[in-house]
């Protein structure tokens, strides 16, 4: 059973009515720009060719305005279970559900930007006590990413992902699990990764849908599909639509007057990333829904975290040792419109030990909320499978 210590201590936070009061003030009173100078009336992912429809994001603002339910998101974190503890120096928030099962195995579970804890709400209870009685159990830790959600703003440089990466291993220890599995997406993915490679003697093995192979790899060999990942890869990074990332590695603090000081700014901000990244032919409410979306969004917002979010770009933008390789059983899975897809023979470059590799046919950059049963029954068979190989 896991120690009890007293540097871990139960979590609730409540927004005030004045703040929600505030924010639905703000959204009222918000100064929208004229609409974009495409104009298709037909849905398609051209017309989001100049970012957020004028008329998309004012039917998301009436719904956060005077339909969405903030409360609802709260009362579920708090089913869930929420927790802090003090890491260097820095408060870090973290959801912990243990599961009922004696042979349960316990595996952390990293967000990205610009996600948060709210990707995964959906998935933990599933995860812990599955239906399925032959499937694995697992004690789920979610924890906030420094700068995220309720853990504690970074003061001073230095907080990327090497450092968070222990900071992951200090924090599963004082839970009690020495020996931990890891699963995680976009920076998640980046951190399960240094986890593996830094700190074997503690994680049992990982599951991520990011591969970051080594650079300077041949193209020879590759299949016509790898080399259009490939492709869709640098174009993604070297071309506009990679900005965001230029934008949040150069200037974190000048983006971030604006997504803490405009809710729609804010909005608008991540909701380009939500209809961008997913697997859809329009709108990303095709396969997410507006609360999910909104619970993420209003996170970010109550929490003033859009300067602080921003700034894991700044200090692990492109920052990956090249020399960094993964020794421990690792499943990987590469969704079809994720922005970042690596060749399984690049990927075998830095992952040595896979274990399992799945290309599903949908899903894109938020499979937890675009694909939520397939996520979950993927990250099951994907971490079984690790474990029958640590074994």
């Amino acid at each position: 059973m896991p120690r009890s210590t007293s540097d871990v201590r139960a979590f609730e936070d409540h927004a005030t009515d004045a703040d929600l009061d505030d924010l639905r003030a703000r959204l009222a009173a918000a100064r929208l720009p004229e609409a974009e100078t495409i104009h298709r009336a037909a849905p398609g992912p051209r017309r989001w060719g100049q970012g957020v429809p004028l008329a998309d994001l004012v039917d998301v603002v009436n719904y956060w305005r005077t339909g969405y339910s903030w409360r609802s998101f709260e009362s579920r974190l708090d089913r869930i279970g929420q927790f802090r503890t003090t890491i260097d120096d820095l408060g870090i928030h973290f959801l912990h559900r243990r599961s009922a099962r004696a042979d349960a195995t316990p595996v952390i579970l990293t967000h990205g930007w610009p996600g948060s804890v709210a990707e995964f709400i959906d998935v933990v209870d599933e995860l812990a006590d599955p239906k399925d009685a032959d499937a694995p159990a697992f004690h789920v830790v979610v924890p906030s990413l420094p700068g995220f959600g309720y853990s504690d703003k970074p003061t001073t440089t230095g907080w990327g992902t090497e450092k968070i990466a222990g900071a992951w291993v200090e924090l599963m220890g004082r839970l009690g699990y020495s020996r931990f599995l890891a699963h995680g997406g976009d920076w998640g993915g980046n951190i399960t990764t240094v986890l593996a490679g830094r700190y074997p003697a503690h994680v049992l093995g990982i599951h991520t849908t990011f591969a970051d192979a080594p650079p300077g790899l041949s193209m020879d060999g590759l299949t016509e599909t790898e080399r259009r990942w490939t492709q869709e890869t640098r174009d993604f990074y070297e071309g506009p639509r990679g900005a965001y990332a230029k934008q949040q590695a150069a200037r974190p603090q000048t983006i971030g007057y604006s997504l803490v000081d405009s809710p729609v700014g804010l909005l608008a901000w991540i909701l380009d990333k939500f209809a961008e990244w997913s697997d859809t032919d329009d709108s990303p409410f095709e396969t997410m829904s507006k609360d999910r979306i909104l619970d993420d969004v209003t996170l970010y917002w109550l929490t003033r975290t859009g300067a602080s979010a921003a700034r894991i770009y700044y200090e692990s933008h492109a920052s990956m040792d090249p020399e960094l390789r993964v020794d421990v059983p690792s499943a990987i899975t590469m969704y079809p419109r994720d922005i970042e897809k690596c060749p399984r023979p690049w990927a075998q470059e830095r992952y040595r030990m896979i274990v399992r590799w799945r290309s599903p046919e949908s899903g894109g950059h938020f499979p937890s909320l675009e694909v939520p049963e397939h996520f979950v029954k993927d990250l099951q068979e994907g971490l079984a499978a690790v474990l029958a190989a640590d074994r």
